[in-house]
């Protein structure tokens, strides 16, 4: 009895660990469950934490819609560019449904600065202009083209990544998100104007300048005061 026991719990854990693999998605699939309803139209002003937002009780064809992408943005920053978005923030019926669009405008010689999007992939449109692109791989391999009007291009998820308007007019185009929020995270303002600043040493040692060079940049990518 003891061996017949001692045979059958191997083999009862083994089938039992086959149908799990069966039934369950792999872990590359399994962090965006499928919609357990039509709608989850965000509740932006809830104070009930998820992951996403909660779904308001009352909904209106506006929580759909959104014009914001239509006209040019103003590109007169610090990097001459600007970004209009269009995700969850805005148009609160894309909660839960994994999509979400912006506006890019950059003026002759604007930057959209080296940036991630943590949770998604970026695909541009270019509605005018032409851009210097690229991301730069895990392995420091930097992946780069000029694009013009009627060009797409990919950002891979998590990728540092950027687009430069080198012409002598306006640049525009159009994002495209497999997210409802992708976040977005720019290197310079991350390291030299988050709150509380990164000490002055880690950057010191990392970029291999000095403290003045340091103080320099923070002084230049602080917040304007009103």
């Amino acid at each position: 009895m003891g061996m017949g026991t001692g045979m059958a719990s191997p083999l009862l854990s083994c089938a039992i660990m086959a149908l799990l693999a069966s039934v369950l998605p792999p872990p590359s699939v399994a962090g965006d469950p499928d919609l357990l309803q039509d709608i989850c139209v965000a509740d932006l002003s809830s104070a009930v934490k998820v992951n996403g937002f909660a779904c308001k009780a009352t909904v209106t064809e506006d929580d759909f819609y959104f014009k914001g992408l239509g006209a040019a943005g103003n590109t007169n920053t610090t990097y001459g560019s600007v970004v209009t978005g269009a995700n969850v923030e805005k148009v609160p019926g894309l909660n839960t449904l994994g999509v979400s669009m912006a506006r890019i405008d950059y003026a002759p010689g604007g930057l959209n600065a080296p940036h991630t999007h943590p949770r998604a992939t970026e695909m541009v449109f270019v509605l005018e202009g032409a851009l210097d692109v690229g991301f730069i791989t895990t392995g420091n391999k930097l992946v780069s083209k000029t694009i013009s009007a009627g060009d797409v291009f990919v950002f891979p998820r998590g990728l540092v990544h950027f687009q430069k308007n080198n012409g002598a007019g306006p640049a525009s185009v159009i994002s495209a998100f497999n997210s409802q929020f992708p976040g977005t995270q720019s290197l310079a303002m991350t390291l030299f104007a988050a709150t509380p600043p990164v000490p002055d040493h880690v950057l010191t040692t990392a970029f291999q300048v000095g403290t003045k060079e340091v103080e320099k940049i923070k002084s230049r990518l602080a917040p304007k005061k009103a």
